[in-house]
């Protein structure tokens, strides 16, 4: 194929550092069922050396000797060999690997690329080994969504799809946020309404003039970002196109009934200075400095991160009193309050390369690591090291704080993002340790949580349609909404219908209709 032959022309240099990732190493032999491995009296696993790719991470690099993957040896006979590159440029390295069939034995790709360059024999079929891996077989006979992500049009099953929520779970990333001991000081309460919300950021400013009340996080558009979460307030679309809980369709949220009047009140917050007007420049650096200097006041957060920040505050400031509580979102009249929760299904799976010297014995691995103790290894860690059973259910140790991801991903490998694909498992056991605030707000939220999109599949032509168009939108609409946001173009009918009219032209419809399509095809009718 072309686009091999000119991957191929640039490998020498960019695949100098991880050239013998792509072959395993050791005298490969069959591991045992993961069933007998642990019987007693059961023979010592074969060896079988297998290599990964995975990314740096800021809390954590890759190591050889994490603990985990220790005892994965002992109870399998694999061992496996890092190929860890940095973060910032994991994702070229692996398109080039994967477009020159010259991939780890294990690597976590994109659903899409393990259907697509499975059906060209770079990943490894494994329907053909359904017949020895009965836990990948039962994972894919009770997750029919993720047996969609992984079926190619031939069929064949190419990745095991990362899980990140349990199925009709309630888990959610972000609450609402507010400076909770500046509201009891003032007096003030928190918001039922946009109207109230509006009062709150007044109130705010009136006894902080140099303060900007609210700020929030970039993307613009996205779940967190400015336009993101009042165009749902206003609109109940999520961003610029998402699906309408409603009635389980895509739509562009510019031609829902509320958009000239989130337009109107995004504006209002930014001239009278109640938002940043830095909002759509902000790093994450600049972003925590405004929250931690009492500059901002109000912002929608990861509730992961809430109690790192606040201690963070307390840190630079001295002050011990700085509390960030969470409060409800609010909507305008007669829209649906409600937050999706995580999805079941993400959007990566793990893929086995077709090249790998024995396959039997990778569907092995890849089989114990789906089936309950392997899934507990990989996501959990060791019992009585990283979490604990309290009351039937997993708990990570009191040590590893309200945010033990950086500690089991540094010093353990445990949930760790490129290499663990069950990540419902370890935030049920963050979930079950929180604070008691922590709790409060997800107690307070629950009722609004109703159930994420679900993933479904692209064909090659819609996703190269989805390529060539989304990025020029997106792009055209994030220079359009600042514009109206920052008073440079009017908000009126005839300005709105512009952007509808240039947005259509970029390929708006095409891509709303060919994401419904898709949804229809992946799911049928609702």
């Amino acid at each position: 194929m072309k686009k091999k032959n000119i991957a191929a022309m640039l490998v020498p240099v960019l695949l100098a550092g991880i050239a013998t990732a792509c072959s395993s190493g050791g005298k490969a032999g069959q591991s045992p069922d993961p069933v007998t491995s642990e019987s007693a009296g059961a023979a010592k696993p074969k060896s079988s050396v297998f290599t990964w790719l995975a990314a740096d991470r800021v809390e954590g690099p890759v190591r050889q000797d994490w603990e985990v993957f220790k005892e994965l040896e002992k109870r399998t006979g694999a061992k496996i060999e890092f190929q860890a590159v940095p973060a910032a440029s994991f994702a070229e390295k692996q398109k080039i690997l994967i477009a020159t069939n010259s991939v780890t034995d294990l690597m976590m790709v994109t659903n899409q690329e393990g259907r697509e360059y499975g059906q060209e024999k770079v990943f490894l079929n494994l329907k053909d080994y359904l017949d020895q891996a009965p836990n990948i077989k039962k994972f894919f006979d009770t997750n029919p969504e993720a047996k969609a992500q992984a079926t190619a049009a031939d069929g064949g099953l190419y990745t095991i799809p990362q899980l990140d929520s349990y199925i009709g779970g309630k888990g959610f990333n972000q609450a609402w946020y507010v400076r909770q001991d500046l509201m009891d000081k003032y007096g003030l309460k928190a918001p039922t309404t946009l109207d109230e919300f509006y009062q709150l950021l007044k109130a705010f400013k009136q006894q902080n003039p140099e303060s900007y009340p609210l700020t929030l996080t970039p993307p613009e558009s996205g779940e967190m970002g400015l336009y993101g979460v009042f165009m749902k307030a206003f609109t109940g679309i999520q961003g610029y196109i998402n699906l309408n809980p409603a009635n389980d369709q895509f739509a562009f949220t510019g031609n829902q009934k509320g958009f000239k009047e989130a337009l109107q009140f995004m504006n209002k917050l930014y001239s009278e200075k109640l938002l940043d007007p830095e909002y759509s420049l902000l790093t994450r650096a600049q972003y925590d400095e405004r929250l931690i200097s009492s500059k901002s006041f109000v912002t929608y957060y990861w509730k992961a991160d809430v109690e790192l920040l606040q201690s963070k505050a307390r840190t630079a400031s001295g002050n011990q009193q700085f509390n960030l509580d969470g409060f409800l979102p609010v909507t305008a009249p007669g829209v649906k309050n409600y937050l999706f929760s995580r999805p079941v299904v993400g959007s990566l799976g793990m893929a086995v390369s077709a090249k790998v010297k024995d396959k039997q014995a990778a569907v092995k691995l890849i089989d114990y690591l789906v089936g309950e103790e392997g899934k507990k290894l990989l996501n959990l860690g060791i019992e009585g090291k990283t979490y604990k059973i309290v009351d039937g259910k997993p708990r990570f140790m009191e040590e590893f704080g309200t945010a033990p991801y950086n500690t089991l991903r540094r010093d353990y490998g445990v949930w760790y993002p490129m290499i663990g694909f069950d990540f419902a498992l370890p935030r049920l056991a963050w979930e079950s340790a929180l604070d008691e605030k922590t709790k409060k707000i997800n107690a307070a939220y629950e009722p609004l949580v109703i159930s994420a999109p679900r993933s479904y599949v692209k064909t090659k032509e819609e996703q190269e349609m989805e390529k060539s168009k989304l990025n020029n939108l997106t792009k055209y609409l994030d220079q359009r909404m600042a514009e109206f946001v920052m008073g440079k173009t009017p908000i009126n009918d005839e300005k709105i219908n512009d952007l509808i009219e240039q947005s259509k032209k970029l390929g708006l419809d095409d891509i709303v209709n060919m994401y419904n399509t898709a949804y229809k095809r992946t799911y049928g009718s609702k």
